[in-house]
């Protein structure tokens, strides 16, 4: 068994996660949770913001051709018996990370454990498969640019983003992954798919010591059977990481149609601080409440259920690794674009302006507490959790303290957070109108 170098552990009202750093750079975070499950988890600090513009959709690309088997274990193989002990297995790529997961019962974790890690670590990665699978690609990315969620996800991060790998799809461009070769993503799995870039996260009914023995065990099964080229070869990704860009100095507009919709659009976008930040992002994901969670929040109440000058308004508040992303977003009538986007400044000027109460504050942060508890109940839950903050931040603490850190937020701090980072005089606006109001309009100008 390969010697930890690294043990300790954290305190948490949610949880009392082990953290163990391998000689070999892996590192395992397990606990023990009464619910008679067990999820691995396998994190990686690789997705599409790593890419190059020439090989852009790799990450995602292979992972679907992880589950294509290695020369021990067939191609179907783990998912048949997965499915055969009633448990479950996905895998999700992002701009930041690509992660591998699956569920089962306590007695079956020992036996499908090191089934997942071979598929990660060992993947076949041959050509005719690599090619087969290109139309089933080419085939998600159509499907994508056929949903106007995801068209309008896509022009918002466009129009958010000028130089940061953000703004491009994770799924890549269909031209680049027309041309992208099963060489390529040898190198590319080779230089990212190493124990030091992996977290392995194990969260069920089972000791943590269990949990993390056999996970170490897994690995060096693994990597004894695998061919482990140079650890540094670059596989044309954007490795260097860029400083985050700059708050808008203005309000950057842009329009489109799309003949899907049958409502305008309006987002609102401002560049926030990420997770290189982590601690500026709190105050940020209390303001999403404060202005639009929920029938009680600021705008929605004003907006949607007093002056009913929209159908639904958001606010979210995305951390990405590099820089954050804070959006409002509405559907509406066109002819209510210009008051709503007036409407959601006045709103941003009173936070400015004046302190929120420390009734409203508390409501807030109960809200925002209580969703982060209540989504960490599963070990699924608590294995992402653990996975997304360790391999983002490199540390557990924002995992197992958020609820405590948001409690401590102040209404001076939440004021402080509006002034510094929600200007009204500069962000990013998008409006995207169907295509029979934008005919009206064009015909207003005229």
């Amino acid at each position: 068994m390969t010697s930890a170098i690294a043990d300790h552990s954290f305190q948490s009202a949610l949880a009392v996660p082990t953290v163990r750093r391998l000689a070999n750079g892996l590192t395992i975070i397990a606990q023990q949770t009464p619910t008679d499950a067990v999820n691995l988890s396998l994190w990686l600090r690789v997705g599409s913001a790593v890419e190059s513009d020439s090989i852009n959709g790799m990450a995602h690309y292979l992972e679907h051709m992880i589950f294509k088997g290695t020369e021990q274990l067939p191609a179907g193989e783990f998912e048949r018996r997965i499915e055969a002990r009633g448990g479950v297995a996905n895998a999700a790529t992002s701009q930041d990370y690509t992660h591998f997961y699956f569920t089962s019962a306590p007695p079956d974790f020992a036996t499908l454990a090191p089934l997942q890690i071979e598929l990660v670590l060992n993947p076949r990665l041959a050509s005719p498969e690599f090619e087969r699978e290109r139309s089933v690609i080419l085939e998600e990315i159509a499907r994508a640019n056929d949903n106007p969620r995801r068209r309008i996800f896509a022009r918002s991060m466009a129009m958010t983003f000028d130089r940061l790998p953000y703004r491009r799809p994770v799924l890549g461009p269909a031209a680049v992954v027309e041309s992208l070769t099963a060489p390529q993503m040898r190198d590319f799995h080779h230089y990212w798919y190493r124990p030091e870039r992996i977290t392995a996260v194990a969260v069920g009914n089972l000791p943590a010591e269990e949990l993390i023995q056999t996970v170490a065990a897994g690995f060096e099964q693994a990597l004894a059977q695998g061919h482990r080229p140079d650890a540094n070869r670059n596989p044309a990704t954007q490795v260097t990481r860029s400083a985050p860009e700059a708050p808008f100095a203005s309000i950057q507009r842009h329009h489109y149609t799309d003949a899907a919709l049958q409502q305008a659009r309006l987002v609102l976008s401002w560049r926030v601080p990420g997770l290189t930040d982590v601690e500026q992002t709190n105050a940020l994901d209390v303001l999403t409440s404060i202005l639009a969670r929920g029938r009680l929040s600021r705008l929605v109440r004003d907006l949607r259920e007093q002056r009913q000058l929209v159908t639904s308004i958001a606010a979210s508040n995305m951390s990405y690794w590099q820089q954050g992303v804070f959006t409002i977003a509405a559907s509406l009538p066109t002819e209510n674009i210009e008051a709503v986007e007036a409407a959601i400044a006045t709103h941003l000027q009173r936070l400015q302006e004046s302190p929120v109460t420390p009734a409203e504050l508390q409501r807030v942060q109960t809200q925002v507490a209580n969703r982060y508890v209540f989504g960490s109940e599963s070990p699924s839950d608590l294995a992402g959790l653990y996975g997304y903050y360790q391999t983002l931040t490199g540390q557990l603490h924002h995992a197992v303290h958020y609820p405590q850190e948001i409690q401590r937020l102040t209404p001076q701090d939440i004021q402080t957070a509006a002034q510094t980072y929600l200007s009204t005089q500069a962000y990013g606006a998008l409006q995207i109108l169907p295509e029979s109001d934008a005919a009206v309009e064009i015909t207003k100008l005229r």
